[in-house]
């Protein structure tokens, strides 16, 4: 795959215009690039929790203790990608600076959570299976029905627990489908592979702070 324009990733049918989705998602990510809330909205909030078999409930008992995290079904709102931090920083940095960008994501004790579309985790591993460079991707947890994530709460809470990198702030958010994370996956796993990415790690990481220094040879 050469391009993530080969994606044909199922969008919300909120979206009646995909193609201006695309588009707009891809110039966000030239403009600004991955800098966007690390607090969920309310339209965000109602997204995590339709995920649930009762929402109301669970958003009502969630904003009792905002700084709580929670416990989400996958598999019909969204999947989820599981991956190492480091390998999840590069492959969010490839979404945003040469993709379309990426759905809501999470860091929690030294794994990224990357939210996907419903399938994703059924599709993905399939498809790294199939690819040239799918062993050179480090092993990965795919999250899809009959499974549940720990999901960071609705306000900052314990600095070790889980939290947001990109929060959710919308009711429909987009959200890459597995040849979007594929192509991410490749892109990362061959430039780790030419040594044209170097990441250091502050001591603070071990510790599960998720802090990175991420440098490309000139």
């Amino acid at each position: 795959m050469s391009t993530w324009l080969r994606d044909e990733t199922p969008l919300s049918p909120a979206h009646a215009d995909a193609d201006e989705r695309r588009a707009d998602l891809f110039r966000r990510s030239r403009d600004c690039g991955p800098h966007h809330t690390s607090q969920v909205t309310a339209d965000g909030a109602e997204w995590l929790v339709s995920a649930s078999a009762y929402p109301t409930s669970t958003l009502a008992l969630w904003e009792t203790r905002p700084t709580a995290p929670a416990v989400l079904p996958c598999g019909t709102v969204f999947d989820v990608v599981n991956v190492p931090a480091i390998f999840g920083r590069r492959l969010l940095d490839r979404l945003w600076e040469e993709g379309p960008g990426s759905g809501p994501v999470a860091a929690h004790l030294g794994r990224m959570l990357l939210f996907a579309a419903p399938g994703t985790s059924q599709r993905l591993p399939a498809l790294l299976g199939w690819e040239e460079w799918g062993a050179a991707v480090p092993p990965m947890l795919c999250h899809g029905l009959g499974d549940a994530v720990t999901v960071p709460p609705l306000a900052p809470g314990a600095a070790e627990g889980p939290r947001w990198l990109v929060a959710p702030d919308t009711r429909s958010p987009w959200l890459p489908g597995p040849e979007v994370v594929l192509w991410a996956c490749v892109r990362v796993a061959r430039a780790t592979s030419a040594g044209d990415v170097r990441v250091s790690i502050s001591p603070d990481a071990d510790r599960g702070a998720n802090v990175y220094d991420v440098s490309r040879r000139r």
